[in-house]
């Protein structure tokens, strides 16, 4: 990206600061840039669900002394990640005003090469867990079996009678045994042991495609499981996505003046990074010994009660976002001249971003913590993955709602709810509508939680194998 800018985009050098227009690009020149920024979107959909399992790999769960600092972990890391968005978006974003892309470019690029040797370097102290092989093959034998097995009636005794190997290792690579679970009953016919049915002596089946394990099952079972959760979040991340759309358009159209110093727009979002540290420090330094006593959880609240305390933070934002517009277009003074500023203070936006970020630290945290907790095993990563696929079907969600928004309202004598010119527009209307979307959303977050079944394991311990839940 930062070759493409310098040698093929960015001429001449320093223009595109809103004085000085760049010279039209060459067919190579967006040709390379589009290529870099789609490698920038596969480079973060490989590492950052991976980091995120990986890291939380280190901890052993099953150690009292390590069990703590692994539920500390996710924390921790999506503080790191804000941290680094703090750089992109205050000296970052002064070079984008000022024209400097190329060093902008180059400056991250240094920064990505130093996260790689940093990572490298702690190569020999990492804790590595043997890999479970490619799920989709293994999801498929589940329905294959029971549809090939589908006039089969399920067995009373589940627990009994469902074929699982006899040994306390599990079929699965890298994963431990799971316990049968309730619901999905259909599934349970794959593990149904019939004449035609052929065991060798190891106790695994000859044809993975006509008979498989307990553990194999409920692997198909849990993601199941996750996928309504998963969409009731895909509203949050909406509302999230205002803060790098809206928020910024709203800003510009503000008195962005500090004394002689201009605050660039996408500037604000620093606030909602300040917000995300802060509580961060309440939530493990005061919030979990509260919850802890009123609880008993050792976590202080459970990760789907913080994710609902998530949905209602950020559905607070969306109200204090369009408090905010009122008032926006109460303050300008000329609303025919296109983007005439409003009087009203850009840090008026302050507590919008101050929600949003605290509204991440109980979603997104949360979402961490509880899609690595209920992926089985040897689908940590894929749990990690739903967090941030999250977060990215938000961002289409988004863009489809406004195109509707802006389809609807907008007809001959009508701008609008969001114009180019939004003093003439009604974007708090936008915002109220988000917010009544996520109270819609929050109900049936409500009913899928409480109908949720958490996965169950085997547990080593010093004496014999016991049966542990994980919740």
């Amino acid at each position: 990206m930062a070759l493409s800018c310098q040698l093929l985009l960015v001429k001449p050098t320093n223009c595109g600061d809103g004085s000085l227009s760049c010279e039209s690009p060459s067919t190579m020149g967006i040709g390379l840039f589009y290529s870099s920024i789609y490698l920038v979107a596969l480079g973060n959909g490989g590492y950052q669900p991976s980091i995120a399992t990986f890291g939380a790999d280190q901890f052993d769960e099953e150690d009292d002394r390590e069990r703590p600092s692994k539920i500390a972990f996710f924390s921790w890391f999506y503080l790191a990640l804000n941290l680094g968005s703090l750089f992109s978006n205050t000296i970052l974003g002064y070079f984008e005003n000022n024209g400097m892309w190329v060093l902008g470019f180059w400056l991250s690029a240094l920064a990505a090469g130093l996260s790689t040797v940093v990572f490298l370097a702690g190569t020999p102290s990492y804790r590595r867990r043997m890999a479970g092989g490619n799920p989709l093959p293994r999801f498929a034998q589940v329905f294959v079996a029971a549809i090939l097995k589908w006039r089969l009636k399920c067995p009373s005794n589940a627990h009994k009678d469902l074929y699982e190997l006899p040994s306390t290792e599990s079929a699965i690579s890298g994963c431990r045994k799971i316990l049968h679970s309730e619901g999905l009953r259909f599934l349970d016919k794959a593990a149904i042991e019939t004449d035609d049915d052929t065991v060798e002596v190891e106790g695994k089946p000859r044809s993975p495609w006509r008979l498989c394990t307990v553990t194999q099952v409920e692997e198909v079972k849990c993601i199941l499981r996750l996928l309504p959760i998963w969409l009731c979040t895909i509203i949050y991340s909406v509302v999230f996505t205002q803060m790098a759309s809206l928020f910024v358009e709203q800003g510009a159209a503000m008195n962005t003046s500090l004394g002689s110093f201009n605050v660039p727009a996408a500037a604000m979002s620093m606030f909602d990074i300040f917000s995300v540290a802060v509580w961060i420090a309440l939530y493990r330094r005061v919030l979990v010994p509260f919850g802890y006593k009123v609880t008993g959880n050792p976590k202080g609240f459970s990760e789907l009660q913080r994710m609902g305390v998530g949905l209602i933070v950020g559905m607070l934002a969306m109200v204090a976002a369009a408090v905010v517009e009122v008032y926006r277009l109460k303050e300008v003074h000329n609303k025919i001249i296109p983007d005439s500023p409003s009087s009203l203070s850009i840090f008026w936006q302050i507590p919008q971003y101050a929600l949003i970020g605290a509204s991440e630290v109980f979603m997104y945290v949360g979402q961490l913590e509880f899609f690595n907790s209920q992926a089985p095993d040897a689908l940590r990563s894929f749990g990690s993955a739903l967090c941030m696929t999250s977060i990215s079907f938000g961002n289409y969600v988004s863009s489809l709602l406004v195109t509707v928004v802006i389809y609807v309202t907008k007809k001959e004598d009508r701008p609008g709810w969001i114009p180019g010119n939004l003093n003439k527009g009604h974007m708090d209307r936008f915002y109220l509508l988000l917010a009544a979307l996520t109270s819609i959303d929050f109900i049936a977050y409500i009913y899928c939680s409480r109908s949720y079944t958490s996965i169950a394991v085997y547990k080593e311990s010093t004496e014999d194998e016991e049966l542990a839940h994980i919740k």
